[in-house]
């Protein structure tokens, strides 16, 4: 008679060689080939010793404002969005560990009791009591049914990491944009401010020449309108300013603190230099890239698991333990049982055919959204380097427009105030100057915004490790 603990280990080394030695259908993974150029654009104008965006974290990235540096800190600890990204990523992660238990048997430990009449006619009752343990069910995976489905799950336990990462990436570049279009409006205000000021002057000593009889109704009407304009900036301004900090505070997830640090103006803003590096290098590093990818490996690892539907499934039962009919005497004798059940598919309608045509259809959807990942990457890299080759020079440009136009009002209100010129020419130069300064807030804030997106776009944006 063979001894049941011997069964047991034996069956048990048997589960583990069948484990080890189990084949797999799913497709092997290959990484499609990038549907992009082989190099950017404008990346002549970057350094190669410069740090790359990867290895840049955003606390360095973004550490000359320190206001800024507050913000993001409150924000990766109290956005709703990334903590509902985060949690995902512990949910795939259990659900992860929960199918890879499925390649492992169950082992149960019981007790049971139970009465029942005799049979001999004699009207007394019989007791039986049993414990031990017992596998109920566990699936032999000779064809890897149920590793390829271990395997998808940890890919996509690993594609939800990856999204985590993109979220945070997401979040810190969302953060810095808005607090630099909120730095902007506050600056644009200040210009309203100043520009109200100097119409309604103009209004004033345009009224009193034309109380004195020195001004006509034209000069008066056109003093009024740019004040009536300037009031409107002013509205518009202040508008703009409340509702770029409401986009800022439901990014933070809580209203501003009052205590934060001073923050800096656009014009004394920092501009790393960041290396573009090669398209083949940076766009794998991207956790939106490499998320896709983790997806893909999951849509080959489901084509296993259909594959194998169509080969026979091999499941074992097995318990070993004691039974008496008396409790004291319980563990005094040992029982064991061995089962094993074979199924082998031969009519389904089609179902694991049409699974099998699924997986391959969900395969090759999942290429197409690598690759189209792989193509965003790229634009949204191509696009930022582009803005760098030309923000620089646009902004220069600016700039000595304003100071020109600057100088222009300067020189008309000197020739005002001495009767050389009318207040036309001071309106129009008010107008000129006040467009000349709007536009040159404007274009420093879209050369930093295109700074920041452009340490997002090269895969920046995680904390220190």
């Amino acid at each position: 008679m063979i001894r049941p603990s011997f069964s047991i280990s034996l069956i048990a080394a048997a589960s583990t060689l069948l484990l080890s030695a189990c084949m797999s259908l799913a497709p092997e993974h290959k990484t499609p080939a990038a549907p992009v150029a082989a190099t950017w654009l404008h990346a002549e104008g970057s350094s190669s010793a410069a740090v790359s965006a990867v290895e840049l974290p955003w606390q360095s990235f973004y550490a000359a404002d320190a206001r800024l540096s507050e913000l993001i800190a409150i924000a990766l600890k109290n956005n709703r969005d990334l903590r509902v990204a985060l949690l995902n990523v512990e949910q795939a992660r259990a659900l992860a560990r929960v199918a890879d238990a499925n390649r492992w048997p169950t082992v149960n430990a019981g007790l049971s009791a139970n009465r029942q009449p005799k049979t001999d006619g004699s009207g007394g009752s019989s007791n039986n009591y049993q414990a031990g343990l017992q596998i109920s069910a566990f699936e032999l995976d000779l064809f890897g049914r149920v590793k390829s489905q271990s395997d998808a799950a940890l890919a996509r336990y690993l594609a939800s990491a990856e999204g985590g990462r993109a979220a945070q990436i997401s979040l810190v570049a969302g953060v810095a944009s808005s607090y630099l279009a909120l730095q902007a409006d506050q600056e644009l205000l200040l210009l309203a401010r100043q520009t109200l000021a100097a119409r309604e002057d103009t209004l004033r000593l345009t009224r009193m020449k034309f109380d004195g009889g020195a001004g006509s109704a034209l000069d008066l009407s056109s003093a009024e309108s740019a004040a009536a304009a300037a009031r409107a900036s002013l509205a518009q301004a202040k508008r703009q300013r409340e509702q770029s900090e409401n986009g800022l505070v439901l990014l933070l997830g809580q209203p501003l603190p009052s205590d934060l640090a001073q923050g800096q103006q656009l014009a004394a803003a920092q501009v790393f230099e960041l290396p573009a590096g090669l398209p083949s290098e940076v766009l794998i590093k991207r956790p939106d890239v490499l998320q896709a990818e983790q997806l893909l490996i999951a849509a080959n690892a489901n084509i296993g698991a259909a594959r194998a539907a169509f080969f026979p499934s091999i499941s074992l039962t097995t318990s070993l333990g004691t039974a008496s009919n008396e409790l004291s005497q319980l563990f005094s004798n040992t029982v064991w049982s061995l089962g094993a059940q074979a199924l082998m598919p031969i009519f389904d309608a089609g179902r694991n055919q049409a699974n099998l045509e699924a997986s391959k259809a969900a395969q090759a959807i999942a290429v197409a959204q690598y690759e189209k990942a792989v193509q965003q990457a790229f634009r949204e890299v191509a696009d930022a380097l582009a803005g760098r080759a030309t923000y620089a020079e646009q902004t220069q440009a600016q700039l000595e427009q304003a100071r020109a136009e600057a100088e222009r009002l300067r020189l008309v209100e000197l020739r005002f105030a001495n009767g050389a010129s009318n207040s036309l020419e001071l309106l129009d130069a008010q107008r000129a100057s006040y467009a000349a300064q709007q536009a040159l807030l404007q274009t420093r804030l879209g050369l930093l915004l295109n700074n920041v997106q452009l340490y997002k776009a090269l895969g920046g944006g995680l904390a220190k490790s």
